[in-house]
């Protein structure tokens, strides 16, 4: 698991890893899914801290071809808030001699995000990256499946690393520890023993008066 100090927004990697059926590829670094007639490919992120105290996450998303064919490759990058809100996004995406980079996609300032709510920023970004990255991908009169749906790739791989995305609040106060209860069945400690009273001065015991010497 990948995280940053208590405090401070992380991604669970298990989480995230399992969601796209688990890092079982490239020496357990990547993992790999069907998903729209093709085969992809994503790599365990690489996470950078943000002087804001938030996240920049960069993915790697391959298209897995056949054996006599290169594999596509493309990048989703993902700058997330110390509060857990999607700050931007953008993806490019890498074929033979072709590149295509989509434009830097804005969730919106803070207060922005407190008003609309954290989801539905991160849905709203998602959701303009798609377009506008399939509005470019169409240019270049792209036919291949597996390129084609890329952007739907990039889609799924987005929506399951906002859900992977955790908030750890050190502010917190611990829970209250609770007080054990007598044990019942335990014995009954013993009484403590009286002490004896002290003994009655007896005649003849009385200290001897000394008068000073004149």
């Amino acid at each position: 698991m990948v995280g940053l100090a208590a405090g401070s927004v992380r991604v669970d990697e298990d989480v995230f890893g399992n969601s796209l059926g688990g890092w079982t590829k490239k020496d357990k670094k990547a993992a790999e899914y069907p998903l729209s007639g093709a085969v992809y490919r994503t790599y365990r992120p690489e996470i950078t801290p943000t002087p804001e105290g938030g996240i920049f996450v960069s993915l790697r998303i391959d298209h897995v071809r056949n054996w006599m064919s290169s594999d596509d490759h493309a990048v989703l990058e993902v700058t997330v808030s110390p509060k857990g809100a999607i700050v931007s996004a953008r993806s490019t995406i890498a074929f033979q001699g072709v590149s295509i980079a989509s434009d830097m996609i804005l969730g919106g300032n803070e207060a922005g995000n407190e008003l609309m709510g954290t989801k539905h920023t991160a849905v709203q970004v998602g959701t303009d990256l798609v377009a506008n990255l399939s509005a470019k991908l169409l240019r270049e009169n792209i036919v291949e499946p597996g390129r084609v749906s890329y952007p739907a790739a990039l889609h799924h791989n987005y929506n399951l690393l906002f859900q992977a995305l955790r908030h750890d609040d050190s502010t917190e106060a611990p829970p209250p520890q609770a007080i054990p209860a007598p044990d019942p069945t335990a014995p009954p400690a013993p009484p403590e023993k009286a002490k004896p009273a002290p003994a009655a001065p007896q005649p003849g015991d009385s200290p001897i008066e000394t008068k000073p010497f004149r």
